[in-house]
C-alpha cells in the first residue's frame, strides 16, 4: 500500500460548502460546521483559543458491524452498503447459483428415488427371496433345517420376524437382516447386497449361488446410485451456501473498514497573528490510501 498525503490550504468560501455538524461541549472542544458565518461567530466568542481543541467531524462513515450483519442476512448486502458494488454482485450471484443448484439437484434426487422405488415395488419380492433362501438353505448353512423356521405364512405373506431370525442364523454370506418394507434401508439393501439378488423377478431360481446377480439387480443398483449422486451435489451446494455467507461477512467487515480508511480528511485552523487582529486560516489535510 502506498499512501499519498497532500496538504491543501483551502479558501474560506470552500469551507462553507463542507457538510459537517458543530457543537461546543463542556470539555472546550470546538466542532465547526463549515459555515463561514456561524463558525466566525463561534470562534470570536471563544475566550481562549490556545486551550481549545478545534475539530470537524467527518460524516458518512460506515459501520463494519452493520455490514457484517447485512451480509449474514444476504451475501453481498454488506459489500453494497460499503459501496463495493462489484463484490456485492459477485457474492449475490454465487448465492443465487448455489441455492438454485441445491434445489434443482435435491428435486432430481427425489424424482430418481421415486423412480427406483417404483421399479423395486414392481420387480422385487420378499416372498421370492425367502423361498430361494429356504430352498438353498443346505448350501448356505448345512446345519440349519427349513422346517425350524415359519417364514412363509399360509396366506402367502412372509413372517418378517422369522425371516430375520433365519438370516441371522445363516451367518456367513447373509450379513444383513432385511429392513421392514418401505424403509429407506429396505430399498438400499435389495440393490446393495448380493444375498437379496434372487428376490428380483428376472433372477434364475435354479441358481444355487447367491453371488450370481440378476440384470435387474445391477440396473437397480445403478439407478439408486444416480439418486445418491444427485443428493451429494445438493449437499455440497448447501455447504456452499454457508461458506458464501461466512466469506461475505468477513469481506463486508474488511471492505467497510477499508472504506473508512481510504479517505481520511482532517481539518484544522492555523492561527495567524497580525498587528491588530488574529486571522484563522482553515487548512485541510487529505490522506488517500490505494
Amino acid at each position: 500500500m502506498k499512501k499519498l498525503t497532500a496538504i491543501l490550504t483551502i479558501a474560506i468560501i470552500l469551507l462553507s460548502t463542507t457538510q459537517f455538524s458543530f457543537a461546543q461541549d463542556r470539555d472546550e472542544k470546538i466542532l465547526l460546521s463549515g459555515n463561514l458565518f456561524s463558525d466566525s461567530k463561534l470562534l470570536l466568542s471563544t475566550d481562549d483559543m490556545n486551550n481549545s481543541s478545534i475539530q470537524l467531524v467527518q460524516a458518512n462513515k460506515k459501520s463494519p458491524f452493520l455490514a457484517g450483519l447485512l451480509s449474514f442476512a444476504v451475501p453481498g448486502a454488506g459489500e453494497f452498503y460499503a459501496e463495493s458494488y462489484l463484490k456485492a454482485g459477485i457474492f449475490l450471484a454465487i448465492e443465487a447459483a448455489v441455492i438454485t443448484t441445491a434445489i434443482i439437484y435435491d428435486n432430481k434426487g427425489d424424482d430418481q428415488t421415486a423412480s427406483f422405488e417404483k421399479f423395486a415395488n414392481e420387480n422385487w419380492s420378499v416372498r421370492r427371496y425367502a423361498e430361494w433362501t429356504l430352498n438353498n438353505l443346505s448350501n448356505l448353512n448345512g446345519s440349519l433345517n427349513a422346517s425350524d423356521y415359519n417364514v412363509l405364512n399360509q396366506n402367502g405373506t412372509v413372517n418378517w420376524v422369522e425371516l430375520n431370525r433365519l438370516e441371522r442364523d445363516i451367518g456367513s454370506g447373509y450379513s444383513h437382516s432385511l429392513a421392514p418394507y418401505g424403509d429407506q434401508q429396505y430399498y438400499e439393501m435389495i440393490g446393495k447386497y448380493p444375498q437379496f439378488s434372487h428376490g428380483w423377478s428376472d433372477a434364475n431360481q435354479a441358481d444355487t449361488d447367491y453371488h450370481i446377480l440378476s440384470p435387474y439387480y445391477l440396473y437397480y443398483s445403478g439407478e439408486r446410485g444416480k439418486a445418491n449422486d444427485f443428493y451429494n451435489v445438493a449437499s455440497k451446494a448447501v455447504i456452499g451456501i454457508y461458506v458464501n455467507h461466512f466469506l461475505s461477512i468477513l469481506d463486508a467487515v474488511w471492505t467497510t473498514a477499508n472504506y473508512n480508511k481510504d479517505l481520511s480528511v482532517k481539518f484544522r485552523l492555523e492561527q495567524n497573528n497580525l498587528v491588530r487582529e488574529i486571522d484563522f486560516i482553515p487548512t485541510m489535510h487529505v490522506s488517500y490510501s490505494f
